[in-house]
């Protein structure tokens, strides 16, 4: 094979796989940059705004072509000065290699301080609530309790629930590295075949899961047991190691493979 057809082969096999690929890795790593700020709400906002583009010129609509066209150049400005601080951090990170460097270290940190007060917790037959917010909005708990807005620690976490605290019977709020709230109430479930030994921190955390995505850290007064909460299923008596595991494939969107039957151990 002379060097022509080595070249032509290349050029029409070689390179627009590799095109794509590497397009590919980039679109993903990207959006996995974002979805870790507020910036993607930037990108789904124009990314629904080139679609109606896309409507409007297909089917020949004029007048909304022309509104698009003259809306354009002023709603990108609008955009870019709304979420400049979130494109400022995006543009932080791809200058340090963010872009493909692994954050496992710090996700990996954030829970070992959770599970690490969880521990302890258990050890000392000490009852605690933690949430974790993922999407969905916590709003309306958060103000019905104690505002923190706190920077995420084992020891803040062991004082919120030692006994006899007035923060002691609430759950602790937790989006990213912060504490946001501590002595919130939560819905009680409204399921009907819930075990009777479960206590009153294992109903409302189930009833969390029923009206949001968020995942809910129990931890038995009484058993000293370590339990999740979340898409409306309570997994009773996890090792810590499995609470890890689950919730860095929850809330990181870890591509970590944990079946249901791995994660779930009898009482």
């Amino acid at each position: 094979m002379n060097i022509s057809s080595l070249l032509a082969f290349y050029k029409t096999y070689i390179a627009p796989a590799a095109d794509i690929i590497i397009l590919a890795v980039l679109i993903y790593q990207l959006y996995r940059l974002l979805t870790r700020t507020q910036a993607i709400q930037l990108a789904r906002g124009t990314i629904f705004l080139a679609l109606i583009w896309v409507v409007a010129y297909v089917m020949q609509l004029s007048t909304l072509l022309w509104i698009l066209n003259l809306l354009a150049p002023g709603i990108v400005i609008a955009l870019a000065i709304i979420f400049q601080p979130e494109l400022r951090k995006v543009f932080i990170r791809l200058g340090q290699g963010a872009l493909f460097r692994r954050q496992g270290q710090q996700k990996t940190t954030r829970f070992d301080v959770v599970l690490n007060a969880a521990e302890i917790l258990a050890q000392k037959r000490r009852g605690a609530l933690i949430v974790f917010q993922r999407y969905i909005s916590l709003n309306d708990i958060i103000e019905k309790g104690t505002k923190i807005d706190g920077m995420l620690s084992s020891s803040l976490l062991l004082s919120i629930f030692e006994y006899n605290t007035p923060l002691h019977d609430g759950a602790v709020v937790i989006k990213g590295d912060r504490i946001l709230a501590a002595g919130c109430f939560l819905p009680v479930s409204e399921q009907q075949d819930i075990k009777r030994s479960f206590g009153s921190r294992h109903r409302v955390a189930l009833g969390l899961s029923e009206v949001s995505d968020a995942v809910i850290l129990i931890v038995s007064e009484e058993t000293g047991a370590l339990s999740l909460a979340y898409e409306s299923k309570l997994f009773y008596n996890l090792s810590v190691a499995t609470v890890k595991k689950r919730l860095m494939q929850l809330i990181e969107d870890r591509d970590l493979a944990v079946s249901e039957e791995e994660i779930y151990e009898a009482e």
